[in-house]
């Protein structure tokens, strides 16, 4: 049997027999006897014959025409045709023909992570290449760090980063330069041992806060954060950041610090804050002991484990009152008084220091000095010197006042409140004097009365006109009080009335 076979320009023909090559055929026409076949391959493609490749590859004429390449572990092989990017072979034999195109072989090394810069990102990008790639993308105004097998390798700035895909672990840390770094990473994280690294080191301010410390941390002239105890890392040159140490082991705020700091949320519980007020004083307390005498203001200190008490005492004249006492006079009279007394705190350490409750203590001197003063007089002698008992009681006070650390300007009985019987007794006093002041009144009124009638009795003993006057008034009188006068009688009736009124 023979067969005809027409090989083309760019064109090839394997001859097999029993699947053995035997010839290669050429561009032209062929005539092939018997029992073989012809495979026809085209030259500008790659050569694929598979696992039968090392077998072809042993006829001379086809091995010269073909250019093989082998791709072993650990390696790929990025073809190039003409200067663009084709294909990648992995691991495993190929052929390609030789002549037809401008091929160019790059070999990859893929134990490795980095990637040649030879290689664009285009290719890179290509997704024949894709899989073989790992990328990460450190955005702007970022910093990654390169842990290679857990290894910090070096430090990114911005950008895109790729490295081949192996076993080998890559990790890029991305980091915000403008906060703390240790913060951005997780408790699993060794993030001392990353701070060790020379490189990263010199990239980076570390603060160390210790016992028994705080650190403000300033940003551009402003406080930002309060920094405890523990190690802190911040980048270099991104923020202009300004430190400054505080020693919370004592208590006074010796450091420059405004009082608007002081207030800020941030640290306001690191201060104890206490107030005098206006017209006080206050006495500061350190560990219980008296450390200085305060005037009004706002004081603040550091919070720790001193105790720090301000005791404060107001300063203004005050008035004390000592309502419903119940005493007894020397007559035995029960009275209740009111007593008010006016002081002023002279010396706050004797008031607050030398004595436990001052106005307690005042109070009580002053109700046992009222209390004997009273029980010394009777009711009577009580009223008549009601307005001098403050002075008395005051002068009797002496130098019991100053002792507690204050001065006494003023005292006074404000009400002399009678009990119940006592009450009743003293109004029967009341009303009897009123009375007996009422008959006397009146028996003086009836004596002038008949003095002025014996003496009018006498005049008009010796003068008959005045006699007949009186008798002409009493007449006026009673003819006022009469309405109609019915006049009976002989016709000598009008003689007898004149009669009477000229005699």
């Amino acid at each position: 049997m023979i067969k005809n076979v027409h090989i083309k320009a760019y064109q090839v023909g394997l001859v097999f027999k029993n699947r053995n090559l035997i010839e290669v055929l050429k561009e032209g026409n062929h005539y092939v006897f018997g029992n073989k076949s012809v495979t026809v391959y085209e030259m500008k493609s790659r050569f694929e014959a598979g696992e039968d490749l090392p077998i072809l590859l042993k006829n001379e004429t086809l091995k010269n025409l073909l250019e093989t390449v082998e791709v072993k572990d650990g390696e790929i092989i990025l073809v190039h045709e003409n200067g663009t990017f084709k294909d990648v072979l992995t691991v495993g034999q190929y052929a390609f023909w030789k002549g037809m195109v401008n091929r160019e072989f790059q070999k990859i090394d893929l134990t490795k992570i980095e990637i040649p810069e030879e290689i664009s990102k285009t290719i890179l990008e290509n997704i024949k290449v894709k899989s073989f790639v790992r990328k990460f993308l450190v955005q702007h105004h970022y910093k990654g760090l390169l842990l290679i097998d857990g290894k910090l390798t070096q430090v990114l700035e911005s950008g895109i980063y790729s490295f081949w895909n192996n076993d080998i672990s890559v990790e890029v840390k991305v980091i915000d330069p403008n906060y703390e770094i240790r913060s951005q990473f997780g408790t699993h994280e060794n993030v001392a041992a990353l701070l060790k690294n020379e490189i990263l080191r010199n990239l980076l301010k570390i603060i160390e806060v210790k016992d028994g410390e705080i650190i403000l941390m300033y940003e551009n002239g402003t406080l930002k954060d309060v920094l405890n105890v523990g190690q802190y890392a911040f980048w270099n040159d991104i923020t202009e950041r300004v430190f400054q140490k505080v020693d919370l082991t004592k208590v006074e705020i010796t450091e420059d610090i405004p009082n608007t700091i002081l207030e800020n949320t941030t640290l306001r519980h690191y201060v104890r804050k206490f107030i005098v007020p206006n017209q006080y004083k206050g006495l500061l307390i350190i560990d219980g002991k008296l450390v200085n005498t305060l005037e009004a203001g706002t004081y603040s200190f550091w919070n720790n484990g001193i105790s720090i008490d301000v005791n404060t005492v107001d300063t203004r004249m005050q008035q004390m009152e000592i309502a419903g006492q119940e005493l007894l006079t020397k007559d035995k009279a029960m009275l209740r008084i009111n007593f008010y007394v006016s002081f002023q705190v002279q010396s706050i350490e004797k008031a607050l220091m030398e004595n436990k409750e001052y106005d307690k203590q005042l109070y009580i001197l002053m109700q046992l000095a009222l209390r004997e003063f009273v029980g010394a007089l009777t009711l009577d002698e009580l009223l008549l010197k009601k307005d001098s008992v403050g002075k008395e009681i005051l002068e009797n006070l002496g130098e019991k006042a100053g002792d507690l650390g204050i001065r006494a300007f003023d005292a006074g009985i404000r009400d002399v409140i009678l009990t119940g019987e006592m009450k009743e007794i003293m109004n029967q006093v009341l009303i009897a004097e009123k009375k007996a002041q009422a008959n006397g009144i009146m028996r003086r009124e009836e004596t002038a009365s008949t003095r002025s009638l014996l003496n009018t009795a006498k005049l008009m003993e010796e003068n008959e006109v005045l006699w007949k006057l009186k008798e002409m008034e009493y007449m006026e009188k009673i003819a006022e009080k009469i309405g109609d006068i019915t006049v009976s009688g002989n016709s000598n009736i009008v003689s007898q009335l004149k009669e009477i009124f000229t005699k």
